[in-house]
């Protein structure tokens, strides 16, 4: 069973530190264009996230939805156009961007040959601020309590997922940026997903999400963005 998070105050203060040093949120793209293998994955496309919005970018395999997510991170230039951070050029805000924002791929991003508690202190300790919720508890809030002292390079690829997503929870960042959240999870998984989501955005935060299926984020705080089809 999932536990509910019952110390908001340590993700909220965590959080505010972070938006504070960044003068609050908004996630703006001007004209962007971008080319793989010589094809165009999109061009002049525009775009902008504010505090507690989501931005759901759907489309076929092949689409761009990864490297749109990329690029929006900072991980990738774009061949034309502009990514801003409250209407500054990302490029002005070097590592201060890097630690508003918390990217989750298709790889969880773990260290295999440690624990699942020794990943999320790491996770803490490179985040540079207080932990947003203390590793055990985020385990808890996972349903990875009992999973603590487990190597993650051992874990089902569910219980990986499911790790993955508790970096959120102990590293403080106003930008989440998650590439299919509910791939390899069930629908306790899903419904994981959809509650953190609306947490951070009751917060203040933002986030930019590709999915396949539905995230049960209220939708009034939700806009999408459909890419083309591939070739």
């Amino acid at each position: 069973m999932l536990a509910p998070c019952r110390r908001g105050r340590y993700r909220a203060a965590a959080m505010a530190a972070s938006g504070q040093a960044l003068g609050g949120g908004r996630l703006e793209a001007a004209g962007l264009a971008c080319v793989r293998g010589g094809r165009v994955l999109f061009r002049d496309l525009d775009l902008a996230v504010t505090a507690g919005r989501m931005l759901l970018v759907e489309g076929p395999n092949g689409s761009g939805k990864t490297t749109l997510l990329r690029v929006l991170c900072g991980l990738r230039e774009p061949e034309a156009g502009e990514v801003r951070w409250n209407g500054r050029p990302l490029r002005r805000w070097g590592p201060a961007f890097r630690a508003a924002v918390a990217y989750v791929g298709h790889a969880p991003g773990l260290k295999d040959d440690l624990t699942a508690v020794e990943n999320l202190r790491m996770a803490a300790a490179l985040g540079g601020h207080a932990p947003a919720m203390p590793p055990g508890e985020a385990l808890e809030r996972v349903g990875l309590s009992d999973r603590a002292q487990v190597r993650a390079g051992a874990l089902s690829a569910g219980q990986r997922r499911r790790l993955g997503l508790a970096r959120l929870l102990v590293r403080p960042a106003v930008l989440w940026v998650l590439d299919e959240p509910l791939s390899a999870v069930d629908r306790a998984g899903e419904r994981l997903v959809a509650g953190l989501l609306a947490a951070h955005l009751a917060a203040g935060g933002l986030a930019v999400v590709t999915s396949h299926a539905p995230i049960g984020v209220e939708p009034g705080r939700v806009a999408t963005l459909r890419l083309g089809a591939a070739p």
